[in-house]
């Protein structure tokens, strides 16, 4: 059985953009010792200093360079330039960010170095950055590696997927590849949260055309016009809210659900519209009169000579299954018209999504309900820093 470790025989970790520190407690719990953490957003920090331990600091990195000399160094830089969640602009001033960690890790001279970002940072013309990276480190004489975690098998209920770099010095032959690591249940993370600080239920208002939809989405389902199956719930299957259809207009809108799809005219996004006499040719009738009701109905919306469905997202309103795997925690997973609880009718709190990701509950969560959300979902989460944590240990440092 191996001993505690000391203080001064425990492999020490800093950390840049560390956020409210999910990526160093995972460090922490595999017998890291925290000596160092930035991050431009005070806030953050004083989570940080209140939670994990008073190492942090308020730092530009962008022009600063902390003075500091670790055995490892983590680095979670914005990912909001990279991700397929938002607009990935190129030319985002944060996607440089990436390589600016590189830049310091050369500078600090770890033995270990992990950079941690969404897995579409290397997707395209946005991988360059990443690759500059690699090639900076190499040049430095570190050897390299990528790993893309997975939530399920990184200890943590959602489909949560991050691509992590390794670089240390030694060996370019080592397989990184972490062992999987089981975690709990989505029912098991979201039981009992009453009391626990973050936790302040808002159900949705009786009668309220959110509570109304809610009410329709079965958990594991979500609200969405463009994929027919047994997870999407249309919006003309819930007629209290967005009125009636008939049984012959119902079939112009499943004909145009799938004919947008099939009958591409553009080489970008995933659907077109589609003419009035593709739709009545598909169904072999005349079906210009359920159109002109259904554009009264504002289900289908004119554009030029074709038409198209109004409401194109592809899901909203997506309740958490009742057990099984959560999408992923992001900053606007308090949003109850994006997600909602899988068994009452109002969004998640901040404390379940810290639960999701695998923070503990006596992780303090304080402010104001966007700021909780935006810190828990920018994280790392813990139980996925600890699988990463006890690999660098075991094979990146293994006289540690």
């Amino acid at each position: 059985m191996r001993r505690p470790d000391s203080d001064a025989t425990r492999p020490t970790v800093a950390s840049l953009f560390s956020g409210c520190g999910g990526f160093d407690i995972g460090f922490e719990r595999r017998g890291f010792r925290l000596i160092a953490a930035f991050d431009n957003d005070p806030h953050v920090v004083a989570a940080y200093n209140d939670n994990v331990a008073p190492v942090a600091s308020v730092c530009d990195l962008t022009t600063e360079t902390p003075r500091i000399q670790p055995d490892v160094l983590l680095a979670g830089s914005p990912c909001q330039g990279f991700s397929t969640a938002g607009k990935r602009n190129l030319d985002d001033p944060r996607n440089d960010l990436l390589v600016r960690a590189g830049t310091i890790a050369l500078q600090v001279k770890p033995r270990v170095f992990v950079m941690e970002n969404v897995p579409a940072a290397i997707s395209g013309r946005h991988g360059s950055r990443w690759e500059k990276v690699e090639g900076m480190l190499v040049d430095g004489g570190y050897s390299v590696a990528r790993f893309l975690a997975h939530g399920p098998s990184s200890g943590v209920p959602q489909f949560r997927r991050r691509l992590f770099l390794f670089a240390w010095c030694g060996s370019n032959t080592i397989r990184c590849d972490p062992k999987t690591v089981p975690g709990p249940s989505l029912s098991a993370a979201l039981q009992d949260p009453d009391g626990l600080s973050g936790h302040d239920p808002v159900t949705l208002p009786t009668g309220s055309p959110e509570q109304l939809i809610a009410r329709r989405i079965s958990p594991g389902k979500k609200l969405c016009n463009v994929r027919i199956s047994q997870a999407a719930v249309p919006t003309w299957d819930i007629p209290e809210v967005f009125g009636p259809v008939t049984d012959s207009e119902r079939e112009v809108l499943l004909a145009l659900v799938r004919l947008r799809r099939r009958n591409r005219r553009r080489t970008f996004g995933d659907a077109d519209p589609v003419l009035p006499s593709v739709i009545s040719q598909h169904l072999e009738r005349c079906c210009d009169s359920d159109i002109k009701r259904l554009i009264c109905g504002r289900y289908i919306r004119r554009i030029g000579d074709y038409v198209d469905l109004t409401h194109t997202y592809n899901g909203k309103f997506r309740r958490l299954p009742t057990d099984g795997i959560s999408p992923t925690v992001d900053t606007l997973f308090g949003e109850p018209r994006l997600f909602i609880h899988p068994h009452f009718d109002r969004g998640l709190t901040p404390r379940e999504a810290a639960r999701i990701q695998g923070f503990p509950d006596d992780f303090v969560i304080t402010g104001n309900r966007r700021r909780a959300f935006r810190m828990i979902g920018n994280a790392v989460p813990p139980p996925m820093a600890a699988r990463l944590a006890s690999f660098v240990r075991e094979a990146l440092l293994p006289s540690s």
